[in-house]
């Protein structure tokens, strides 16, 4: 049975003065609410706009990264056992090594048959960024000389010293090889300073590698993917290399944003940009220790001779003294002597011998 009355008629009327008592109070919280959300707004505003604490205007106008970058610190190599670095998913943390990377990251059918027929795509090439795209090694010791100028202390003209200089760590260059600072907050000054001054040296790079930008073209007519791996945070990187003229020859990118804790793990993560396991990958390295990471990785070695000397890099693969003295065949005979791999699909010829007659002997009585 439907009711006549409605819920507000069965409700006892409200005088006039109450009515307007409930109207301005609405009025007053919609105002207070505005207010807030508006001061709210302001704050936010506000601290956007603001500089972080403890960063200082000439280094954000530098592009002097506020996070600790891993410029002058000496990376692990990594992957001693294989093993790799742990990523997250929706279901849960995943652990991704060397052999789940081989694994997983297979070659499809439609992609075998591509290979096949353009077997340049097959391999995917990673470039270090120290002295194999860009030669940071003058780029370091001019920050080292104007360190020391700004201090007033004499730059070492030893060779040995100035190769402590450019592969150890800031803190035991400075703590045990130049005995510069006092005490641990002088170091700290000290190594922040170096690390600003490279970064304004950075902002003057404008030609890479002698030979680079030749080897990278003739790469990207073949349609092989490069990726390039570095410590710098990934804004100074790309701006670097856009001034390079070289941003359209790579794929992919590992910087410092990345999170990768060792060299081995920063090659893992650009096989993973590139969709090549890494059995498949070559590595353009110049430091013994990287050549290292890059055979803990299952992936071939290419010595740059350079910041090493020749027989220091006796563990590559393939040792050049510049990229003009490469070719793209060089690449398929890198892996030439793998072969197939375990247990991998093979086609197999089965040739048809002819049937064979049964000969029979007739007897005559």
């Amino acid at each position: 049975m439907a009711c006549p009355f409605r819920s507000s008629s069965l409700a006892p009327p409200t005088p006039a003065s109450a009515r307007c008592r409930v109207s301005q109070l609405r009025t007053k919280l919609k105002l207070s609410s505005w207010k807030l959300a508006n001061a709210k707004k302001c704050v936010c505003v506000a601290r956007a706009s603001g500089p972080e604490p403890g960063s200082d205007e000439k280094n954000a106008g530098a592009g002097f990264p506020c996070t600790p970058s891993k410029v002058f610190v000496e990376e692990a190599i990594g992957a001693e056992y294989g093993e790799g670095f742990e990523t997250f998913r929706m279901d849960g943390p995943l652990k991704v090594d060397v052999d789940y990377l081989n694994d997983k990251l297979q070659e499809s059918f439609l992609q075998r048959i591509r290979h096949a027929m353009k077997p340049d795509e097959t391999y995917g090439l990673i470039f270090s960024w120290d002295n194999v795209v860009a030669d940071t090694s003058s780029l370091k010791l001019s920050a080292w000389e104007q360190l020391a100028f700004e201090e007033g202390k004499n730059m070492p003209r030893n060779g040995q010293i100035q190769r402590s200089m450019l592969h150890m760590a800031a803190d035991d260059v400075l703590h045990k090889v130049l005995f510069w600072g006092d005490g641990a907050v002088d170091l700290e000054r000290l190594k922040s300073r170096l690390l600003q001054l490279y970064y304004d040296n950075l902002l003057k790079l404008t030609e890479p590698v002698e030979g680079l930008k030749e080897w990278l073209d003739a790469l990207y007519t073949a349609g092989t993917p490069c990726a390039v791996v570095s410590c710098l945070d990934r804004r100074n990187m790309l701006e670097a290399l856009e001034r390079m003229d070289l941003r359209r020859y790579f794929q992919a990118v590992v910087s410092e944003e990345d999170g990768m804790e060792s060299i081995a793990h920063r090659f893992l993560s650009a096989a993973v940009k590139l969709d090549r396991k890494p059995s498949k990958c070559v590595v353009f390295e110049d430091d013994p220790r990287g050549i290292t990471a890059a055979h803990n990785c299952t992936m071939m070695a290419i010595g740059l001779i350079g910041a090493h000397r020749a027989y220091e890099l006796v563990q590559a693969d393939l040792t050049v003294g510049c990229f003009s003295d490469l070719s793209v065949i060089n690449l398929r005979r890198l892996f030439a002597h793998k072969g197939f791999g375990f247990m991998e699909l093979q086609k197999q010829v089965v040739e048809k011998s002819p049937r064979k007659r049964k000969l029979t002997i007739d007897t005559i009585f």
